[in-house]
């Protein structure tokens, strides 16, 4: 036990304890003495996990604890500084998860800081890793977003997407809009909402604050803007002219004039004043998403579903400049306040740096997961804030430092993980239409499989002589070597989208299940198509084989799942309960019971030989996406749309263990030996984790 620890728990008196919790604001960081008790106390993990659990404190005062380094070059160790900064950013990055799940902590810490080889983290990592008595999952490499990047902090809050942020003009404050029909206001520092505008009788577009900060001008899809009193919420002024939703709005820097576009292609200038329209603005073939002004008020960008931005000279209305680059709609632009840069949002999931006065295209900024919608520069020029379909708000250093290495194996979506029956390699699948294969002890990247002209959804490997057999968007099945990668056949059969692949234990079996609702059984030595089932009324989202290689089950978007004969294709059984669409199945060894989950958030588990449902898990907040079971059937394993991986206790239906990451989980596999944990996620990475003291767990 740490000294630290020991002193934790010599504090019998509460009041002893807060004292000493919050005791760091005491020191005189000058003194040597006392420098070391403040850098040994935050490298400390008992401390960081008291103090974040501790009522009268949380994580967000022990990241400002860090904030007392006013001037780290004062100090000769520098790298006693970079720990400390490494850790605050580790603690700042995981604060939106930490206050709704304050256990997470080591999960955390393990997932963002253990490439860092400061001996400091990696004796803290270790003592986190020794006190967690309960199971968890420890990721084994570093899988989230570390400190030290660009990412600053995500805002949580809405209950939509986010489709609208601003600063306010002191820099302390943001402002978003969202599709849940609101406006808030936040502290940037802190992350705290602090105030809600409710008016709009539709989704919140795009917001503006004018350059006093006394008031805030939002769009909506109710084809108005409405003039809100940014200190009492107070609705002030509606604005009517628009044709169709009003996308986009910005005020120019004088206070005077407000510029609205919309899907009515157009642009229109407005007297915040009056409210009275100045001029229209014609040019755009498709809806006008996003507006910005120049710093000088003589410039207006605007960005279109034509996949274009627009310069425009806002005193005459004529047009300067095209700006191509974006592959999709273009949803949210922002000028630096030099006036010299411009930043877009797009459709495509990206934001650009663009040169105002040549159209030259300097950077591009990757990581949200759905279309990013807002964008917004800080005052100072340094920082840009992004809001996103995936719900999120990001921060990021507008001058892009060195990039750390995080797990991006694929370009886009993982829909798939398995792995080999060896349980030494790992094949993952993506919307980026490849197939790739990897070592699962080093999680070096093997090699990668191309051949799908299309995204390929499902994927699983032969049980004796390794082959890979995948099914895609492009309507085939091919199967590979997994030693080779070499493509030995393609199977064609299928007229819509192939969905999910299952073998029969023999491995002599394939079983396909399509968005033509039917499922097909194929001869994987000669490609030839033996049977097709048809019984569902919608497409076939997953398709299992029971270990003894009798019965074949199927969940469909029908919301049902189906148990077949896969000797004659006789429809045996089907199960009714979830009320909405089966996403995904997993059986147990003992072929007895099957565990579905699907997009009512639940998992059911259910009796194979009668259909009875014998237990139903509630615990996550949005889609199951994923499925797995253990080796020794006594645990299942879930992946969701709401950012985590859970397991529970088959026996019990407790859920024993949670890991909360940065984009929906589509995807999961157990290695044989039950404890270590392949994950797919939506932003692209693939997630190495490890149950740890689930033996100590008695279900």
């Amino acid at each position: 036990m740490s000294k630290v620890a020991k002193k934790l728990a010599e504090y019998s008196s509460p009041a002893l304890l807060r004292a000493f919790l919050g005791s760091l604001h005491n020191l005189n960081l000058d003194d040597p003495e006392h420098w070391n008790k403040y850098y040994d106390l935050l490298t400390d993990f008992d401390f960081l996990a008291a103090k974040i659990n501790h009522g009268n404190f949380g994580v967000q005062l022990l990241i400002d604890d860090y904030d007392l380094i006013n001037k780290p070059e004062l100090f000769n160790n520098r790298e006693q500084v970079k720990t400390l900064k490494l850790i605050q950013g580790a603690l700042r990055l995981s604060a939106h998860i930490l206050q709704q799940d304050k256990m997470q902590l080591a999960e955390q810490l393990w997932g963002r800081m253990q490439q860092f080889s400061l001996p400091k983290i990696q004796a803290m990592l270790e003592v986190a890793k020794q006190r967690k008595a309960s199971p968890w999952l420890r990721p084994l490499r570093s899988s989230l977003t570390p400190p030290g990047g660009s990412l600053f902090r995500t805002l949580k809050g809405h209950s939509n997407y986010v489709r609208a942020v601003t600063f306010i003009p002191d820099g302390l404050k943001v402002i978003s809009g969202s599709s849940d029909n609101t406006l808030k206001v936040w502290s940037l520092e802190t992350g705290e909402e602090m105030l809600t505008l409710r008016g709009h009788s539709d989704s919140v577009q795009a917001v503006v604050v004018t350059p006093d900060g006394f008031r805030v001008i939002s769009s909506s899809d109710d084809n108005t803007l409405k003039v809100w009193n940014l200190e009492t919420g107070e609705e002030v002024l509606t604005l009517r002219g628009h044709s169709d939703s009003v996308q986009a709005v910005v005020v120019t820097p004088d206070g005077f004039k407000v510029i609205s576009g919309s899907s009515d292609n157009t642009l229109k200038v407005w007297s915040l004043d009056t409210g009275e329209e100045l001029l229209t603005l014609n040019g755009h073939s498709n809806y006008v998403q996003a507006v910005a002004v120049s710093p000088d008020g003589l410039k207006v960008i605007s960005g279109s579903s034509d996949n274009t931005l627009k310069v425009w000279n806002l005193e005459t209305g004529e047009e300067l400049l095209t700006l191509n680059g974006h592959r999709s709609s273009v949803e949210a632009v922002a000028i630096s306040p030099d006036g010299l840069k411009v930043i877009s949002g797009s459709f495509d999931n990206t934001l650009k740096v663009w040169s105002l006065e040549t159209g030259e295209e300097l950077l591009t900024l990757n990581s949200h997961s759905d279309s990013v919608e807002a964008v917004a520069v800080s005052p100072d020029g340094l920082k840009v804030i992004s809001g996103s379909f995936d719900n999120t708000l990001k921060v990021w250093s507008l001058n892009v430092g060195e990039e750390l290495s995080i797990v991006n194996v694929h370009s886009d979506s993982v829909q798939t993980v398995t792995v080999s029956p060896d349980g030494f390699r790992v094949i993952s699948s993506s919307d980026d239409n490849t197939l790739k294969v990897w070592s699962l002890d080093t999680g070096e990247e093997l090699f990668t499989l191309n051949g799908h002209s299309k995204s390929v959804q499902a994927v699983t490997v032969t049980p004796s002589d390794f082959k890979v057999i995948s099914g895609s968007w492009d309507n085939t099945l091919k199967v590979w070597s997994l030693d080779t990668g070499e493509e030995f056949l393609s199977l064609n059969g299928h007229s819509n989208y192939v969905r999910a692949v299952a073998v029969s234990p023999d491995g002599l079996k394939v079983i396909s299940g399509s968005d033509d609702n039917t499922l097909k059984v194929w001869n994987l030595e000669t490609g030839e198509e033996l049977l097709t089932l048809n019984g569902h009324s919608d497409s076939i989202q997953v398709v299992a084989v029971t270990p003894d290689g009798f019965r074949v089950i199927s969940g469909s978007f029908d919301n049902t799942l189906k148990v077949w004969s896969l000797e004659t294709g006789e429809e045996l059984l089907t199960l009714n309960g979830h009320s909405d669409d089966v996403r995904t199945v997993a059986f147990t060894p003992d072929s007895l019971k099957v565990i579905s989950g699907s997009w009512d958030n639940t998992l059911k588990v259910w009796n194979l030989e009668t259909g009875e449902e014998l237990l139903t898990l509630n615990g996550h907040s949005d889609s199951v996406e994923a499925v797995a079971v253990t080796p020794d059937g006594l645990k299942v394993i879930s992946g969701s749309f709401d950012n985590t991986l859970k397991v529970w206790s088959l026996d019990s239906g407790n859920n024993i263990a949670t890991f909360t990451g940065e984009s929906p989980f589509y995807c999961c596999a157990v290695a044989p030996d039950g404890a270590t944990i392949v994950v797919g996620a939506h932003l692209g990475r693939v997630h190495f984790l490890r149950l740890e003291n689930s033996n100590e767990y008695r279900t």
